[in-house]
C-alpha cells in the first residue's frame, strides 16, 4: 500500500508521464469530475475506474469549469484542495485539473486506452465517445447507481 499522494501535475508534464507509461506497456485510464464534498459515489467511481487499468489519471475541474456547470456559490473546496483530496487515495496514480468546459483537449493530448465516466452516462451517451473513438480507446462505464450527489447533500443540510 503506497502512502504518498499521488502527484498533481500540469498537462505538459502528464503528457510526458503518459509517454513513459506507454512504453512499459501499461494502460491509461482517465477518470474526471468537479469532486466537490466528496461522498461514497465519487470513491466508487475512481475505485471502478482505477480495476479497469495500470494507472488511473484523474482529471478534476478547475474552480470556473465547476461553477459553470454547477452554478453560483460553488465549488465548496477550491481546486487544489479537490485535487489534493483525490491524490490521497491509493490507487490514484496521477492528478491533473482542467479548465476546459470538457476533457476533451486531455483526452487528446493523452490518449488513454480508457475513458471511464459514472453510471449517469451510457457509453453512448458519454460526450467523449467519438473523440475517445477517434484514436482507438474505449469508453467504460464505472461505479455504482447514481444515487449521490453533492447537489442533493447540499439541498439535504440546507432544508430544500
Amino acid at each position: 500500500m503506497k502512502n504518498e499522494l499521488a502527484p498533481i501535475i500540469a498537462r505538459q508534464e502528464l503528457i510526458l508521464e503518459a509517454a513513459e507509461i506507454r512504453s512499459r506497456g501499461e494502460t491509461i485510464v482517465l477518470a474526471n469530475g468537479c469532486f466537490d464534498l466528496f461522498h461514497a459515489g465519487h470513491l466508487r467511481y475512481l475505485s471502478g475506474a482505477a480495476e479497469l487499468g495500470d494507472v488511473l489519471v484523474v482529471a478534476v475541474n478547475s474552480d470556473d469549469q465547476a461553477r459553470k456547470l454547477k452554478g453560483e456559490g460553488r465549488p465548496f473546496t477550491s481546486e487544489l484542495e479537490r485535487a489534493e483530496i483525490i491524490s490521497g487515495l491509493r490507487f490514484v496514480d496521477f492528478v491533473t485539473i482542467f479548465d476546459e468546459p470538457t476533457v476533451e483537449e486531455i483526452l487528446l493530448a493523452i490518449k488513454p486506452d480508457l475513458h471511464a465516466k459514472g453510471t449517469d452516462y451510457t457509453t453512448e451517451s458519454v460526450p467523449e465517445r467519438d473523440i475517445v473513438r477517434s484514436y482507438g480507446g474505449t469508453v467504460a462505464i464505472v461505479g455504482d447507481p447514481k444515487d449521490h450527489s453533492s447537489t442533493e447533500i447540499i439541498s439535504r443540510i440546507s432544508g430544500r
